[in-house]
C-alpha cells in the first residue's frame, strides 16, 4: 500500500469548540493538507516540542520517551494507518533493543507528539490522503514571497504556548475529522447543498481554517 511523507505544518485553534485544535499535516512533497481535530492536553504537548520548550516536571509523552530509551528502544516512524466513520487510527512502529519491530496502536495526536521526541517520520496510506486531504492550490513564487514578508512583519495571529495554560488532565477522545458542527451565515452545514458546501470548503482552505475545512469535507463525504 503506498505511503506519503507527511510534516507538520502547525497547530490551529477552534473558533466553533472550545479545547480542541487542528493538527495540520501537510504532504511532504506535495500541497494536499490533512487535518486532525485533537485534544487540547495532546496539542500543548505537540506545541511544546514544537518550540523545545521544557516543561517543570514531564509530560506523558516524555515519560515514554525516557522509558523507551532506558530500554534501548528507539521509534521508527508514525503511520496514520485508517480512517473509520471520521475517526482517524495511527500505528506507532518501534524498534527494540534487540532489532525487534513492534507496532503500537495510538490515536494520531499521541503517536505525533511521541514521534516528534524522536524526530520520527508520518506516514499516510495514499488512500487516507486521497479521502481525507485537502487539496491546497499551488501558490506562484511571488505570491509566497509576498505571504513570507508579511508573516515576517506580522504574527498576531501565531498560536501561542499560553493558549494551553491551565491544562491539567489528559482527555481520552478519538481524534476525529468531524465533532462540531460549523455555522454559516445562521445555517448549519447540514442544511446545505453540496455546491455551497463545496464553496464554503474553498473558501475555509482559502482562509487557511483547516479546522472548518475539515468539518465541511466530513459533512461532503457523508453525503456520498
Amino acid at each position: 500500500m503506498n505511503k506519503v511523507r507527511l510534516e507538520i505544518l502547525g497547530l490551529s485553534a477552534s473558533h466553533t469548540s472550545h479545547g480542541s485544535f487542528a493538527l495540520v499535516l501537510g504532504e511532504k512533497h506535495g500541497n494536499r493538507r490533512l487535518p486532525i481535530i485533537i485534544g487540547m492536553f495532546e496539542a500543548q504537548a505537540i506545541a511544546l516540542e514544537i518550540e523545545k520548550i521544557s516543561s517543570n516536571r514531564p509530560m506523558t509523552h516524555d515519560l515514554f520517551k525516557s522509558f523507551a530509551l532506558k530500554l534501548g528502544a528507539s521509534i521508527n516512524h508514525i503511520q496514520i494507518s485508517n480512517l473509520k466513520e471520521g475517526v482517524f487510527f495511527a500505528d506507532i512502529h518501534i524498534i527494540t533493543a534487540e532489532g525487534e519491530e513492534i507496532v503500537l496502536d495510538s490515536r494520531p495526536s499521541d503517536a505525533v507528539a511521541i514521534g516528534i521526541r524522536f524526530n520520527a517520520p508520518i506516514y499516510v496510506f495514499e488512500n487516507i490522503m486521497e479521502e481525507a486531504g485537502i487539496q491546497v492550490e499551488e501558490l506562484e513564487q511571488d505570491e509566497m514571497d509576498h505571504i513570507d514578508d508579511e508573516l515576517e512583519e506580522e504574527d498576531d495571529d501565531e498560536l501561542e504556548i499560553e493558549d494551553f495554560e491551565g491544562i491539567e488532565d489528559e482527555e481520552d477522545e478519538a481524534e476525529v475529522a468531524d465533532t462540531t458542527p460549523v455555522v454559516s451565515d445562521s445555517d448549519s452545514i447540514a442544511t446545505l447543498s453540496v455546491d455551497q458546501l463545496n464553496s464554503l470548503l474553498k473558501k475555509a482552505i482559502d482562509n487557511e481554517d483547516y479546522m472548518k475545512a475539515a468539518e465541511i469535507r466530513d459533512e461532503i463525504s457523508k453525503r456520498g
